[in-house]
């Protein structure tokens, strides 16, 4: 952050709000003209605070409605076996995060499925096909209580 002033923060929490906010727009509410804006979001593209530009998609219109967390445990811990299992979590459209983890599991899975039946569909069909998994353990949310895209700095 040290190649970050006040003006380059405004920016980057602006976009966390709203990335389709126009230049104009964005250089009205900075107090500035449109040009130093649109470089230095150029510049903050450039070098790499700003990776893309998404739209967030509500998932229950979606039939999405079900989160599950799948914790994973592999069976043995070779470099080329966790190589193979991340190849194989990533093929999967369904797990849309994964992360290794420390602890008593080596992975978390956030997953998205319509419902329950679409979920032990997931798991009997797909997940279960992953070679060297251990274990797993599968946490349903009830309710989402907080689910930001925005860092706080």
């Amino acid at each position: 952050m040290e190649n970050l002033d006040a003006t380059d923060i405004q920016i980057l929490k602006r976009l966390q709000a709203d990335s389709n906010i126009n230049i104009k727009e964005l250089a009205s509410e900075l107090f500035l003209t449109a040009t130093p804006v649109y470089e230095r979001i150029k510049r903050l593209e450039r070098e790499g605070y700003i990776m893309k530009y998404v739209a967030l998609l509500d998932k229950k219109k979606l039939n999405l409605g079900m989160t599950v967390f799948c914790n994973v445990r592999l069976k043995e811990h070779a470099k080329n076996v966790g190589a193979n299992f991340v190849k194989d979590i990533v093929a999967l459209p369904e797990i849309i995060e994964c992360y290794n983890i420390a602890g008593d599991y080596d992975f978390m899975l956030k997953i998205l499925v319509a419902d329950m039946a679409s979920y032990q569909d997931f798991v009997m069909n797909k997940l279960s096909t992953i070679e060297n998994i251990g274990n797993t353990q599968s946490i349903f949310v009830m309710g989402e209580i907080k689910n930001s895209t925005a860092f706080h700095f």
